[in-house]
């Protein structure tokens, strides 16, 4: 990748913004892309970088949105009209353009994520050793303490719980309350109303049965509160502290890997990705924030590239003279 494609990579990585690098990785004469060419696509498809100009990047950006959708990298064949048809392979992706250059070059596009993120309300030692394995797996941990003085050595951000309920967590992200029965009611409360996709409660089957119905006195509807696990974690039988947190984790993996086996993820399914055909030359284009588009005469059509938007508004002027 380039410097520029690099430190903007960075930059997303910084800020959990999911991104797809796409890089030439094979050319066929006469394209102005060479093998080693970059670019970076962002999820409201704008391309950053080179992959081979107007031909190559309605396809690019088309790819890179529906692998970060599907969450999945895969090699994209760019081919002009006429060419041998190849046969269907895996991860695979052939388009046929209908431009001009007479090249064609192979494209490998990879998403990158963001890494889920996870909440841990407590900072009894569950939850410190939470946050220990959780690091190591690659999560972005965020602790949820009621008391300046606690402390969860290790979280990358300190919130409350009113901060967690406002939060915007997703599906493939978790919350674990493990506060010692110390404010397990006003975390949980919190902890639905984030939006994560899993929501855990280190406590006995009785606590755990207390402290749902609480906030079932609150007013909370039972298909809110069918969504906690508790007791939290896969049953290990007796466990240590150490033990509790590394089965909650194990649970809290597990629910996210079904998730990702199932096609859904917090972007969209690829199968939700919406496209349009270029009035003026047949290409597929992906209807993102960046994709060209017109309205003539009442109607709005999408382009490929600024040549085939001024075609198509050249049409509907009358000619000279009339």
């Amino acid at each position: 990748m380039t410097g520029e494609v690099i430190r903007r990579a960075l930059e997303l990585e910084g800020e959990g913004e999911a991104y797809a690098v796409a890089t030439v990785v094979r050319v066929d004469r006469p394209v102005s892309a060479r093998p080693g060419d970059s670019a970076l696509i962002t999820r409201d498809g704008r391309l950053e970088g080179w992959v081979g100009g107007s031909c190559a990047e309605p396809v690019v950006v088309r790819e890179a949105l529906a692998a970060l959708a599907g969450g999945a990298p895969k090699l994209l064949r760019i081919r002009p009209v006429g060419s041998p048809r190849e046969p269907a392979e895996p991860g695979v992706v052939t388009e046929v353009t209908t431009c001009a250059s007479e090249g064609g070059l192979d494209v490998f596009v990879e998403p990158h994520l963001p890494a889920p993120r996870l909440a841990v309300a407590g900072s009894s030692p569950t939850a410190r050793t939470m946050v220990r394995l959780a690091k190591i797996l690659g999560y972005r941990v965020t602790a949820v303490l009621d008391d300046p003085a606690e402390c969860l050595p290790g979280a990358d951000a300190t919130i409350g719980c009113r901060a967690l309920a406002a939060g915007d967590l997703g599906p493939e992200d978790a919350v674990v309350v493990a506060t010692m029965s110390r404010y397990d009611d006003e975390a949980v409360d919190a902890a639905l109303k984030s939006g994560a996709g899993y929501v855990g409660l280190v406590a006995s089957r009785s606590r755990g049965a207390h402290v749902l119905g609480l906030l079932r006195s609150r007013g909370l509807p039972e298909e809110q509160l069918a969504r906690v696990r508790t007791p939290a974690g896969i049953d290990l039988g007796p466990s240590t502290q150490d033990e509790i947190a590394l089965a909650v984790l194990t649970e809290m993996v597990a629910h996210r890997t079904r998730r990702a086996a199932g096609g859904v993820d917090r972007l969209c399914a690829p199968s939700e990705q919406i496209t349009a055909i270029d009035p003026v030359c047949g290409m597929e284009v992906a209807l993102a924030e960046s994709t060209l588009s017109a309205t003539r005469l009442g109607a709005t059509a999408h382009f490929c590239s600024p040549n085939c938007r001024k075609v198509w508004l050249q049409e509907a002027r009358p000619a000279s003279g009339t």
